[in-house]
């Protein structure tokens, strides 16, 4: 199989890095800092997720650049924080130590990856992640700007969307070419999943983001009543919006830009994408050009749109007829 070593290694580093954070959730995060809104734990998860991670591919790929979210600036000034993400990386990994954690954060740094590289989010939903909701591990390859392997670990996510009893946990992957598959977090009870089958707009359901930071929330209702759809969306954090896209348990997920100034970082639908495109499904931005993942941002593009591939011609009519109408 294409990229099966790049994969085994990804998956054992979203594996790891998803069990810091899950430990981060349990033992940091308390009511107390809930209430006192300190993001505190989150940012010592991001750190920790980044630091395993980022050894993990050093390890096997070394000549690999990594596009990172965080750096050490403020972790470097921070001896009580460090010391605190140090604990947690050594649960992961036996040996690290303070110089080497700081090292490997910073590996991901990296301003472009030339023709190979991986990107990572290590804590995708960070208001989710706060609410001990919705959050996502991302990790991905690229190799000339494309999505070649991709890995979501999502701790919280149930494993069926309607079936709490199903457990929680799970772990959505895909290779270029090789189909996408979710299995729980330990990797026991892998199956392939695809999108839904839905033709009919109005019979869909929109994914969308329970924080609207960056995404014109106003504007994806007047998009959902024009094509029609009446359920209410599925808002969830981070990118495990892309792995129920891929499963068939919503058909849409827009992210229309608040403006015409941002564009959307690498990390943060890089691993989601390939997974919906392996699962069927089709990404692309708001005018329906490919996405292009060179460098950080992705600034040959303006916002996404991901769909069962069904619909996608249709929603992206829709958006156009938008635009028009805003002049």
């Amino acid at each position: 199989m294409a990229y099966e070593k790049e994969l085994n290694v990804a998956l054992n580093a979203v594996r790891k890095a998803a069990a810091l954070c899950t430990s981060v959730q349990f033992r940091l995060l308390t009511a107390d800092t809930m209430l006192k809104k300190d993001r505190s734990p989150v940012t010592i998860a991001d750190y920790g997720s980044q630091a395993v991670m980022s050894a993990l591919l050093a390890k096997s790929f070394s000549a690999d650049p990594l596009i990172g979210e965080e750096d050490i600036d403020e972790l470097e000034k921070n001896d009580d924080m460090r010391a605190k993400v140090l604990e947690l990386v050594q649960e992961q990994i036996e040996g690290m130590d303070d110089h080497s954690m700081l090292a490997m954060i910073a590996r991901g740094n990296a301003e472009s990856g030339g023709s190979r590289c991986w990107t990572c989010d290590p804590v995708d939903g960070t208001k989710g992640f706060i609410r001990r909701q919705q959050y996502a591990v991302a990790l991905a390859l690229l190799e000339d700007g494309e999505v070649k392997v991709g890995v979501l670990g999502c701790p919280n996510l149930p494993a069926k969307n309607d079936d709490p009893a199903a457990g929680t946990g799970c772990l959505f992957y895909a290779t270029k070419g090789g189909g996408a598959f979710m299995s729980d977090l330990r990797g026991s009870t892998s199956r392939q999943i695809h999108v839904d089958d839905l033709r009919d707009p109005s019979r869909t359901r929109f994914a969308e983001s329970v924080e609207s930071a960056h995404a014109a929330i106003s504007v994806h209702r007047d998009i959902s009543t024009t094509l029609g759809i009446t359920t209410a969306p599925l808002q969830i954090d981070g990118q495990g919006k892309y792995a129920v896209l891929a499963r068939g348990d919503v058909s849409i997920y827009l992210r229309y830009p608040k403006d015409d100034i941002y564009r959307e970082k690498i990390w943060d639908h890089a691993a989601g994408a390939i997974i919906v495109e392996e699962a069927g499904g089709l990404v692309t931005d708001i005018d329906g050009a490919a996405l292009n993942f060179s460098g950080r941002r992705m600034a040959q593009n303006r916002g996404i749109v991901a769909t069962n591939g069904l619909v996608h011609t249709k929603v992206i009519n829709v958006i156009a007829q938008h635009r028009e109408r805003l002049g």
